[in-house]
């Protein structure tokens, strides 16, 4: 039974009054009962989120605690491995430490160390001088070579072009020598240059290519037949007399292409060539202009002017000048003999004597040098 149900008397009544019918409770006291119960009702939920409210704080608690503990359990692990690390470097690096040379042991390197890099030093400097002067002694006696051909060229073939090519290009490899000793054969190469520069230099190639267009010609020069032409001779008034006198005609012309008589002849008439005898004349007359080639190209005057001359005389001996082309041929030869093929060649001694000269000057010095260096040594 409730605290509202209970009768607010402030005084005990009569037994007698007991049993009187209990008059109703006024209605307005019912309200107050339900706020009583609402208010604990809120109460008790009130309790019951602050029971769970520290429940909540207590898990999260212990969730930290629990959290906190791992953190520093991996701590600890991490620490005792850095700890096994640093004294595994710490071994290692004692063991290199103990395995490193001392210091006397370095000085004593470091000094074998310098010695070895003067010795290499002044090895690759011998070796450079040694270099060096190879090439320059093959240079040199490659300006010797050139200087010995350009002298053989005009002595043989009189090639003064080649001549000063070949001293020009031994001048230049004393120019990069570029050695004051070599002034005296440098001045003498300077004085045969200008000399093969104002050396006259015929054509010949010209000359031989012009001897050669006259051989081909005179393979196909033929000789010229004489006419027959009577003047009232015995012949043509034979082949005047009768009316049927054609065919006795054609016989005497026929036959003055072969031999005619002439009493009053004032020259000699040549018999005429042909089949082996005018290939022979041809060959003959061939040969002699090939000799006069070959003399144009080697510079031999003697031997082309004979050449030329015994081409004129098989030319007037075998073939009639009445021919235009006998007389053009014969015409040539004349102008050709006439062209000068020789030439006064300078003389390369002085300047071969200054090289091989400053050559042996060279060798000396460089055997002088090689001496003093074994000396120092």
């Amino acid at each position: 039974m409730s605290e509202a149900s209970t009768p607010n008397t402030p005084e005990d009544k009569p037994a007698s009054e007991a049993v009187k019918p209990t008059p109703a409770p006024p209605p307005v006291k019912a309200p107050r009962s339900g706020g009583g119960s609402g208010l604990a009702a809120f109460a008790l939920l009130i309790g019951l989120a602050g029971a769970g409210a520290g429940g909540w704080s207590l898990w999260q608690l212990h969730a930290m605690q629990s959290r906190d503990q791992q953190q520093a359990e991996d701590l600890q692990r991490t620490r005792d491995d850095s700890a096994k690390k640093v004294d595994e470097l710490a071994q290692r690096l004692d063991s290199r430490l103990s395995a490193l040379p001392s210091a006397a042991e370095l000085d004593e390197r470091r000094r074998l160390l310098a010695n070895l890099q003067s010795d290499q030093q002044r090895l690759s400097q011998r070796l450079e001088s040694v270099l060096d002067g190879s090439r320059q002694d093959w240079r040199l006696d490659e300006a010797e070579h050139l200087l010995r051909l350009a002298t053989l060229r005009l002595s043989a073939l009189q090639d003064v072009a080649s001549a000063e090519a070949l001293v020009l290009a031994a001048d230049e490899i004393l120019r990069e020598q570029d050695d004051p000793a070599a002034f005296a054969a440098r001045e003498q190469l300077s004085r045969s240059l200008e000399a093969l520069r104002t050396t006259e230099r015929p054509d010949r190639v010209g000359l031989f290519l012009q001897l050669g267009a006259l051989r081909d010609q005179a393979a196909t020069l033929n000789p010229l037949a004489p006419t027959f032409e009577g003047q009232g001779d015995v012949l043509s008034d034979l082949a005047a007399e009768g009316d049927g006198s054609a065919w006795w005609s054609e016989w005497a012309k026929k036959l003055s292409e072969y031999f005619r008589i002439e009493f009053d002849a004032d020259r000699n008439v040549r018999p005429l060539l042909s089949g082996q005898s005018l290939s022979q004349v041809r060959l003959s007359l061939s040969l002699a202009l090939e000799q006069a080639q070959w003399a144009a190209l080697h510079g031999q005057t003697g031997v082309y002017k004979q050449s030329l001359k015994q081409a004129e005389e098989i030319l007037d001996a075998h073939f009639n000048l009445d021919n235009p082309d006998s007389r053009a041929l014969r015409q040539r030869f004349g102008e050709l003999a006439d062209a000068s093929i020789e030439v006064k060649v300078p003389d390369l001694s002085d300047s071969l004597d200054a090289l091989q000269a400053y050559l042996q000057r060279k060798q000396a010095q460089r055997r002088q040098g090689a001496a003093a260096a074994e000396e120092a040594q």
